[in-house]
């Protein structure tokens, strides 16, 4: 039996396979972005041309993200909770994924989601619940398990999986919707998040972990080498939210990452209102602004969360967040400069693609960062609580341009957009300069 191989013959070990890091934090990714890909763009974008009113949207949106939002509660229980048989962190990411799959089964139980908007928000709120929780023990894994030298790559496979995976949940799954209905949407996406959560249970994290925690099924501790000996941190939650609040308000955290989550807002501001635009404005099908976000802006947006993560490790992250946060406001700015020309199909579809390449680079500049000024002992719960605020950012986003669309238009939302970017690209820009002079202080 395979559980029975030693550990240097097992396979499938994440802390003993590059190829196998690249492909796992791939797909447990795609595994978070197929249901914000179902909700925030097929179902938000049915939703608008069905003649839902933007506020209402904007609130649906609101709803499903909010439990991303507060997912910084669940780092340090992660961190705090770490002895098992199956590893560090593989429990609670195996148990999370199952949570949201019985979740996931719950959403099944709306049968007209145009008249039950509400219902349909809430019960997407319950899957978040388990999806954020996923999440931030995915991260931790993350920052266990990967190299430093590797980081920028993982992130890159990280958020290359998350858009692809919102790109299947956007263009198969809007015309799953169109097509078949709600109900067969939903029923698809409860069938992969099982099947992702079964490939799941046969990863270990290091030699010696059990794929179960019961059974017979543990490595044999003569196998296990002596570099790789599992510590785990045995530390209270007292001391934990100690080391866990001098990382996050350490005046360097909070300038680098409030210009993360402006530049993050920028893009979400700009994203929603350019898409319900195009639908009630210029009147494109929904179908046909979710196909084109699941692939053309899907493979743009891989593209470079791809490249972007090697130039990260070649160039370093702190130079290449510079290059990005410019791009992003010369986007914003340049492109709702010249809106009178969004009615002409090719420069409209060029600027929708060239948006999802916003996202993606912003996050391989950013995350290889803000990992690197995480405080030991408290990794997992400090890149946690940045996820939930990057989350919230995107949320913000979303809800602000669903309410802002009714007193004002879309280049109007993206020449503000573009605004606050310039401003992250200010700020990050002095942080940066200044920590990498001597009078670098630690975090």
């Amino acid at each position: 039996m395979i559980s029975m191989l030693p550990s240097s013959s097992y396979p499938l070990t994440l802390s003993r396979s590059r190829p196998l890091r690249y492909f796992v934090f791939f797909y447990l990714y795609v595994m978070q972005g197929i249901p914000a890909g179902f909700s925030l763009t097929a179902l938000a974008n049915y939703l608008t041309a069905e003649g839902i009113k933007p506020a209402a949207i904007g609130s649906f949106a609101a709803v499903v993200g909010l439990p991303w939002a507060f997912q910084f509660v669940w780092g340090p229980v992660i961190d705090r909770y770490q002895g098992s048989a199956m590893g560090r962190r593989k429990p609670w990411v195996v148990g999370a994924q199952f949570m949201a799959f019985l979740a996931s089964l719950g959403i099944l139980s709306i049968h007209n989601p145009l008249t039950q908007i509400q219902a349909l928000g809430w019960v997407f709120f319950g899957h978040s619940i388990f999806a954020a929780i996923q999440d931030a023990s995915v991260d931790a894994m993350a920052i266990t398990v990967i190299p430093d030298d590797e980081r920028g790559r993982v992130n890159a496979f990280m958020r290359g999986g998350f858009l692809i995976g919102t790109g299947v949940g956007a263009a198969v799954f809007s015309q799953i919707l169109r097509n078949y209905g709600f109900f067969d949407a939903a029923l698809t996406q409860s069938l992969c998040l099982l099947a992702l959560t079964i490939l799941t249970c046969f990863i270990r994290e290091k030699p010696g972990d059990r794929l179960l925690p019961f059974g017979n099924i543990a490595v044999p501790a003569s196998f296990k080498p002596v570099d790789e000996q599992q510590v785990t941190p045995d530390h209270n939650f007292r001391w934990l939210f100690t080391e866990l609040f001098k990382g996050l308000f350490s005046k360097r955290s909070l300038l680098l990452f409030g210009a993360t989550a402006a530049a993050y807002v920028s893009v979400s501001l700009f994203s929603r209102a350019f898409n319900y635009h195009l639908i009630q404005r210029l009147g494109w099908a929904d179908t046909s602004v979710s196909l084109l976000t699941g692939t053309y802006g899907m493979l743009v947006a891989t593209a470079a969360a791809l490249i972007g993560g090697y130039i990260a490790d070649r160039i370093g992250p702190r130079r290449l967040l510079i290059i990005v946060l410019a791009m992003v406001t010369v986007y914003l700015i340049g492109f709702n400069l010249i809106d009178a020309l969004w009615s002409k199909p090719t420069l409209a579809q060029t600027g929708l693609v060239a948006l999802y390449f916003m996202d993606p680079s912003i996050s391989v500049a950013a995350m290889p960062v803000l990992m690197a000024i995480c405080r030991p002992g408290v990794e997992g719960s400090q890149f946690t609580t940045y996820m939930a605020f990057v989350n919230l950012s995107d949320i913000a986003g979303s809800y602000v341009a669903g309410h802002a669309l009714t007193y004002v238009q879309a280049p109007t939302i993206g020449l503000l957009a573009g605004g606050l970017a310039g401003i992250a690209l200010l700020c990050a820009f002095a942080t940066l300069r200044y920590y990498s002079t001597s009078r670098e202080q630690p975090s």
